[in-house]
C-alpha cells in the first residue's frame, strides 16, 4: 500500500502541477552534508520501494527554488534513496513555498533526489543522519531543462491568471503592460474587476467592494480607493486576489467582495537591491526596493515615487424640469500628480516555532486640477447668465499604517496569533475659484479648506487547528476603532481684497466615531466522497457616537450575524462550488462628509452623516474545468441589498439652475449575472485568456417628483464587459504581451453610465537574470470617452468627458545581490471593511 501511496503522489505531483515552476535557472544547493550532482538525463531511479526506511527521530528538511531564486518550486517531488542499492525508500511533496519536511528518519546514509517537471534532476548524494540530529538540507536551487520546456504544453505565462478554492489571483508581476503605472493600471486587466476614467473600481458591477493592501486595511482605502490606487506604482505589485465569497474569517465589509492587494516581498537571505523605473508621455515613476535577512532577523526597506500628468475636457447640458432652467457647460483641464510610498519592516523569530514581525509605511499625495469652466443658463431659450470660473483643486494627503504581528505554531496546521494596528490619514481637499468676466479679468474668489483626519485602531487573535486528516477549526475575535474629524470653511473675497466668511455656505465640522467588536467560528471538513464544507458564522456589534455643526447625530447601534457557506465538490478534471454569504457596507469618509463641493456651482455634491448601513445575501454557483491544454471557468451569481447606498440628485432650492448630489439609503438593488473565463495554451510559449461578464442590475426608490410628493421610481439594465489578453514568450529573452477590453454600461438609479474600451501593447527584452528593458503603450489611437445621462422626474442631465490619456513609456529594471531563499513567516490583520466614497455607487 505504501508503494502505491508514493508512487500516486510522484505521478501526481508530476501531472497535476506541471504548469507551476519559475523562471530558467540552474545551480548548487546549499547545505554542508551533501554534495549534488546535476542528472541532465529524462530517465530516473525507479520508484522502487522494496527495503523500507529506518525509523528513527530525526527530520530531513529543506527548500526548492529555481537557480534564479525568483520563486519557490511549487510541489517538488523528494525522493530518500538507500546509497548504496539506489531503491527509493520513502518520499514527499514540497509545499507551495518549495519547503519539504521528512519526518522520523532513522540513522545512515542517504542519496536525496529532487525532481520537478520541466527542471533537471538533481541528487544529493550521502548524507548522512546521526542519531536524534536533524539535516537541514539548505537552498536546492533545480535548473530548468530547455529540452524538456520545448515539448511542454505550458511555460510560466500560463499562470497569469489562476483559480483557487475561494479566489480568482491575477499574477500582476507578469504583466508587461501596466509597468511604470499604478494599481488601477493593473486592476484593468483582472477578471470580474472593471475601472473607471477617475479611478474607481467596481466588481461584478458593484462599487460595494473592500480593498486590502497584504490582506490589511489602511485608511487610504477608508477614505477613497480611487486615490489609493494612484498611490500604489503597478511595479511593487506581485498579484491582486479577487474574493466573491469571504469566509467568515474576514470583516462582514464589502457587499460584492474583497479585492486583495499583495505587494513584492523578498523572502531571502543575505542583502540585495532591486531598482524600478520607468518614463513615458503620462507619467514616470522610480522605485528601490532592499532587503537583509541574516539569522533570525530580517530587514526590509522600501521607497516608491511616481508623478502623472493628463489633460481632460468635458461638455455637458443639464434641464430642471421643475423651472425649465436650461444649463450647458464646457471644461478644459489639466491634471498633475505626485505620489510616494515608503515602507520599513522587521520580522525576527524568537524561537523555533514563534515570530514576531512589524512595518511601518507612510503614504504621500499631492493630486493638482486646473480647469477652466464656462457655464450659460437658458430659460426658454433666453439667455439667463454666463460665467467663466478658473478652478485650482488640490488634494493632499500623508498616511502613515504601523502594525505588528505575534505568531506561534504548535505544529503543521496548528497555530495562534495576535496582531495589531494603527492606521492614520491626514487628508485636505481645497479649491480656489476665480469668477472671470468676459475678457478673463478676475470679478471676485471663492475659497474652499477641507481638512481630515481619519484614524484606525485594531486589535485582533486568531486559533487554527486542524481536527484529524480531514476536519479544521478556526475561531477570533477582533476590535476596530475609528474616528474621523472634519473641519471646512468657505472663504470669499473680490478681485483684490482680503477673503472672508461665505454668508451662503457657513462653516461647519463632523466628529464620526465607529467601535466594532466582532467575533467568527468557521469549520471545515471534507467527506469520502471529495465533498469540501467550510462553514461559519461571524457576529459584529457597530456602536457609533457622531455630532456636526448642527448638534448630535442619533445613530443607534446595531448588530448583525452574517453567516457564510463554501461547498466545492471535484469530479476528474471539474470542480464544482457552491458558495452563500451575508455581507455588511458601512458608509465612507466621503460619503459621511457634510462639507460641500461649490467649486461647480451648478453641480453641488455633499455627504451625508446621517447613513445607515447596507445588507446584502450573495450567492454563487461556478464550475472549473480543465480540457486540454485549456482552462474554463463559469459562473452564474445573485446579489440582493436592502437599504442600499447611492448617489442621487436633485434640483436645488436656493440655487437657479444648480443640481445638488448626496448619498441616500435609497432602498432595493438586485444584480443578476454570469461570467466565462479562459486560458488556452497555443504554443508551449504562447498563452491566450480573456473573459467576458454579463450581468442585470435592477434598482428601486423614493423621490420627489414635480409636485414634491414622494414616489416610487425604478431603473434596470444589462452591462457586458470583456477582456482578453495574449502573452508571447520569443527567444534571446524577449516577451510579448497584448491586451484590450470593453467596460460596460453602469445602470443607476436615475440613469445610465456608458462604457468604454481600453488596450494596451507591451514588449520587455531581458538582458540577464538581473536586469531587463521594456516598452508598452496604451490607447495609443486616441484618448477614452465616457458618457453619462441621468433623468429623473426632476432633472435631466447629459455629459461627456474626454481623458486625453493616450501613453507610450519605458520601464527599467536592475537587480542587486546574491540571496538564498527562506520561507515566509507572520500573519497580517485583515479590516475588509468601510465603503469608499470614490466611486459612483448608484
Amino acid at each position: 500500500m505504501k508503494k502505491i501511496l508514493l508512487t500516486a503522489l510522484v505521478s501526481l505531483g508530476l501531472s497535476a502541477t506541471y504548469a507551476q515552476f519559475g523562471p530558467p535557472g540552474g545551480g548548487r544547493p546549499g547545505g554542508e552534508n551533501g554534495r549534488p550532482t546535476n542528472n541532465n538525463q529524462s530517465k530516473s531511479a525507479t520508484l522502487d520501494l522494496e527495503g523500507s526506511l529506518p525509523k528513527g527521530n530525526s527530520k530531513i528538511s529543506g527548500n526548492v527554488v529555481d537557480e534564479a531564486l525568483t520563486s519557490a518550486v511549487e510541489f517538488a517531488n523528494i525522493a530518500i534513496l538507500d546509497a548504496k542499492t539506489k531503491k527509493v525508500l520513502d518520499g514527499t511533496m514540497a509545499d507551495e513555498k518549495g519547503a519539504f519536511t521528512m519526518k522520523r528518519v532513522g540513522e545512515g546514509t542517504y542519496n536525496i533526489k529532487i525532481s520537478f517537471i520541466g527542471f533537471e534532476t538533481m541528487v544529493l548524494e550521502k548524507i548522512v543522519v546521526e542519531k536524534g540530529k536533524d539535516v537541514d538540507l539548505g537552498v536546492i536551487k533545480l535548473k530548468q531543462n530547455t529540452k524538456q520546456l520545448d515539448e511542454l504544453v505550458v511555460q510560466g505565462e500560463a499562470a497569469m491568471i489562476e483559480e483557487k478554492v475561494d479566489r480568482l489571483v491575477y499574477n500582476a508581476e507578469k504583466d508587461l503592460s501596466a509597468k511604470g503605472g499604478d494599481a488601477s493600471d493593473i486592476l484593468k486587466n483582472v477578471p470580474m474587476l472593471s475601472v473607471d476614467l477617475d479611478g474607481n473600481v467596481s466588481l461584478r458591477g458593484s462599487g460595494n467592494v473592500r480593498v486590502l493592501i497584504n490582506n490589511k486595511p489602511s485608511t487610504i482605502v477608508a477614505s477613497s480607493i480611487a486615490d489609493a490606487l494612484k498611490m500604489i506604482p503597478a511595479d511593487i505589485i506581485k498579484s491582486v486576489e479577487v474574493i466573491t465569497s469571504p469566509s467568515a474569517k474576514y470583516d462582514a465589509e464589502g457587499s460584492a467582495g474583497i479585492i486583495n492587494i499583495i505587494t513584492k516581498k523578498s523572502n531571502l537571505k543575505g542583502l540585495n537591491l532591486n531598482i524600478d523605473s520607468g518614463a513615458g508621455l503620462r507619467g514616470s515613476n522610480l522605485g528601490l526596493n532592499g532587503n537583509y535577512r541574516q539569522g533570525k532577523l530580517g530587514v526590509s526597506l522600501g521607497g516608491y515615487g511616481r508623478a502623472f500628468y493628463n489633460k481632460s475636457s468635458s461638455i455637458s447640458s443639464q434641464l430642471l424640469k421643475t423651472t425649465g432652467v436650461s444649463t450647458e457647460q464646457n471644461q478644459d483641464g489639466t491634471h498633475f500628480g505626485m505620489f510616494g510610498r515608503y515602507n520599513l519592516g522587521l520580522d525576527y523569530d524568537l524561537t523555533k516555532n514563534q515570530s514576531l514581525s512589524g512595518t511601518i509605511a507612510f503614504g504621500t499625495r499631492t493630486f493638482n486640477r486646473d480647469q477652466l469652466l464656462n457655464s450659460s443658463s437658458f430659460l426658454n431659450s433666453a439667455l439667463l447668465s454666463s460665467t467663466i470660473r478658473d478652478v485650482n483643486s488640490t488634494d493632499r494627503s500623508n498616511s502613515v499604517d504601523f502594525n505588528l504581528d505575534y505568531i506561534r505554531t504548535f505544529k503543521p496546521g496548528q497555530e495562534w496569533s495576535i496582531s495589531s494596528q494603527y492606521s492614520q490619514n491626514n487628508l485636505v481637499n481645497n479649491f480656489n475659484t476665480d469668477i472671470l468676466n468676459e475678457a478673463q479679468i478676475i470679478q471676485s474668489r471663492l475659497k474652499n479648506l477641507n481638512d481630515n483626519i481619519n484614524t484606525e485602531m485594531t486589535f485582533q487573535t486568531d486559533y487554527v487547528s486542524p481536527i484529524g486528516k480531514k476536519q479544521q477549526i478556526e475561531f477570533g475575535v477582533k476590535g476596530v476603532f475609528r474616528n474621523v474629524d472634519s473641519n471646512f470653511e468657505y472663504l470669499t473675497a473680490n478681485s483684490t481684497g482680503s477673503f472672508s466668511n461665505d454668508a451662503r455656505n457657513p462653516s461647519g465640522y463632523l466628529n464620526y466615531g465607529q467601535n466594532i467588536m466582532a467575533g467568527y467560528t468557521s469549520y471545515l471538513f471534507s467527506t469520502k466522497n471529495k465533498f469540501n464544507f467550510k462553514v461559519g458564522a461571524r457576529y459584529e456589534l457597530t456602536d457609533i457616537k457622531a455630532d456636526d455643526s448642527r448638534g448630535a447625530i442619533t445613530i443607534p447601534a446595531y448588530q448583525n450575524l452574517v453567516p457564510s457557506v463554501n461547498i466545492s465538490k471535484t469530479i476528474k478534471t471539474s470542480t464544482y462550488k457552491v458558495a452563500y454569504n451575508k455581507r455588511i457596507q458601512r458608509p465612507g469618509l466621503q460619503q459621511l462628509n457634510p462639507n460641500r463641493d461649490v467649486s461647480n456651482p451648478l453641480n453641488i455634491s455633499f455627504g451625508n452623516s446621517s447613513l445607515s448601513p447596507e445588507l446584502t445575501d450573495n450567492l454563487e454557483f461556478s464550475l472549473s474545468k480543465s480540457i486540454k491544454k485549456s482552462y474554463l471557468t463559469i459562473a452564474v451569481f445573485g446579489r440582493s441589498s436592502g437599504n442600499a447606498i447611492n448617489r442621487v440628485s436633485s434640483p436645488s432650492d436656493s440655487i437657479p439652475g444648480a443640481i445638488i448630489t448626496t448619498y441616500e439609503n435609497i432602498g432595493k438593488e438586485q444584480t443578476i449575472g454570469g461570467n466565462v473565463f479562459g486560458n488556452v495554451i497555443l504554443r508551449s510559449n504562447w498563452t491566450l485568456n480573456g473573459g467576458v461578464d454579463v450581468y442585470y442590475r435592477y434598482l428601486e426608490g423614493r423621490q420627489p417628483n414635480l409636485q414634491g410628493v414622494s414616489e416610487l421610481i425604478s431603473n434596470g439594465g444589462y452591462s457586458v464587459s470583456g477582456r482578453l489578453m495574449t502573452n508571447l514568450k520569443l527567444k534571446d529573452g524577449w516577451a510579448m504581451q497584448a491586451s484590450g477590453g470593453m467596460r460596460g454600461n453602469r445602470v443607476n438609479l436615475q440613469g445610465i453610465q456608458r462604457g468604454m474600451g481600453m488596450y494596451s501593447l507591451g514588449f520587455r527584452k531581458d538582458f540577464s537574470k538581473k536586469t531587463s528593458l521594456g516598452l508598452a503603450a496604451d490607447n495609443f489611437f486616441g484618448g477614452m470617452v465616457m458618457k453619462n445621462t441621468t433623468d429623473s422626474p426632476t432633472i435631466l442631465q447629459k455629459s461627456t468627458n474626454y481623458m486625453y490619456n493616450t501613453n507610450v513609456k519605458v520601464t527599467f529594471s536592475y537587480k542587486i545581490g546574491n540571496m538564498k531563499f527562506v520561507a515566509d513567516k507572520g500573519k497580517k490583520i485583515k479590516n475588509t471593511d468601510v465603503k469608499s466614497g470614490g466611486e459612483d455607487t448608484n
